[in-house]
C-alpha cells in the first residue's frame, strides 16, 4: 500500500504564476496550501499597482485565492522555525530582514515539515537541510 502524496505549501510566486497560465497538474500531487504571509503579499500588490487595469486584475488574482484556500497562519510552531531560519540564513553570509516573507513562508512550511513549492529556489539557499525546496 502506497502513501498518500505529501501536503506542500505554496510561495507567492506560485499562486501568482497559477493566476498567470502556470498549469496546476505540473505541481506536485497532494493537499497545496498557502499561507497568510502570501495573502498579506498578494494585498501589498494590489496597492502597489501602478495602474487602473493592474490594480483590478491584482485583485480579482487575491479574490480567486481568498476564496479557493485557507490560509496557514504564521503560528507559534513557525515563529519558533523562524529562529533557525534566521539563524542558517546569517550563517549563509545573508542579510535574514531582507526576505522576512520569504523566510517566514520558509518558516511555516518547515514546522509542519511540508516542501515549500517555488518559482525562485534562490530565494531560499542554505535553507535545504531545514525545508525541503522543490522548484516548480
Amino acid at each position: 500500500m502506497s502513501e498518500p502524496p505529501s501536503p506542500a505549501l505554496l510561495d507567492t510566486n506560485v499562486v501568482i504564476d497559477l493566476g498567470d497560465g502556470l498549469d496546476p497538474y505540473s505541481l506536485p500531487d497532494g493537499a497545496l496550501y498557502l499561507s497568510a504571509i502570501t495573502l498579506a503579499e498578494l494585498s501589498a500588490g494590489v496597492a502597489a499597482a501602478k495602474t487602473a487595469d493592474d490594480q483590478a486584475a491584482r485583485l480579482r488574482r487575491l479574490q480567486w485565492v481568498e476564496s479557493s484556500f485557507v490560509p496557514l497562519p504564521f503560528d507559534t510552531a513557525a515563529a519558533r522555525f523562524y529562529g533557525h531560519v534566521f539563524a542558517r540564513v546569517r550563517a549563509e553570509g545573508r542579510q535574514p530582514r531582507r526576505r522576512l516573507a520569504d523566510l517566514q513562508i520558509a518558516s511555516i512550511a518547515g514546522a509542519h515539515g511540508w516542501p515549500l513549492l517555488t518559482r525562485n529556489p534562490t530565494d531560499f539557499v542554505g535553507l535545504e537541510a531545514l525545508v525541503t525546496i522543490t522548484a516548480v
